[in-house]
């Protein structure tokens, strides 16, 4: 059976993408990640790139936004499916285009809620603890042309009331987004197999 090739997207230090990394290696996954691909030159996933071996691209926004040279960066190391992982650039749709249903995203809320520009990071957890949340999560969708609106593939959800800081929530939704991310990427890989 033939690993379905993972690119995937990160502009922080990448600790959901090294999970997603070391499952494709530690497991008989049915993908292996092929390409690591970041905005930003000081980020730490493309230490653990390079670390691993993992070879990887460095795109800005203008180059995004602007050139197909992304997509020939992709297509060159035959890319099936793109996972997103804390990018914080809007994928635009030439990408979406030629990978439909094959850009998927990890947001650490459950969608629709908490979703759209500006909504990453701290400032989610910030939003769930102000609006006194008793529950958060995670949502995975496939990635489109807008933020956070893609069609929902899966949610996990947990009890947050006993948070007591923003920092709190997220470390308790980033143990979700570890548990379950890697498993659904399997799963899909396993379809495209």
């Amino acid at each position: 059976m033939k690993k379905v090739r993972v690119a995937i997207f990160a502009s922080g230090r990448g600790s959901n993408a090294k999970k997603i990394h070391q499952y494709s290696i530690n497991q008989e996954a049915s993908y292996e990640v092929a390409l690591v691909v970041s905005n930003r030159k000081e980020a730490g996933i493309l230490n653990y790139a390079r670390e691993e071996g993992i070879p990887y691209y460095r795109v800005s926004r203008k180059t995004l936004a602007d050139t197909d040279m992304l997509l020939t960066e992709l297509q060159e190391y035959r890319i099936d499916l793109i996972v997103l992982a804390g990018f914080l650039l809007l994928i635009p749709p030439y990408i979406i285009d030629a990978y439909p249903k094959k850009v998927i995203n990890i947001h650490p809320a459950l969608l629709p809620k908490y979703g759209g520009k500006g909504m990453y990071g701290i400032h989610i957890h910030e939003a769930v603890m102000s609006a006194g949340e008793k529950t958060s999560g995670i949502t995975i969708h496939f990635a489109d042309e807008a933020y956070d609106e893609g069609q929902v593939i899966f949610q996990a959800q947990k009890m947050i009331d006993h948070c007591e800081s923003a920092q709190e929530i997220a470390e308790e939704i980033l143990q979700l987004e570890h548990h379950f991310y890697s498993k659904i990427i399997e799963g899909i890989s396993k379809r495209l197999s």
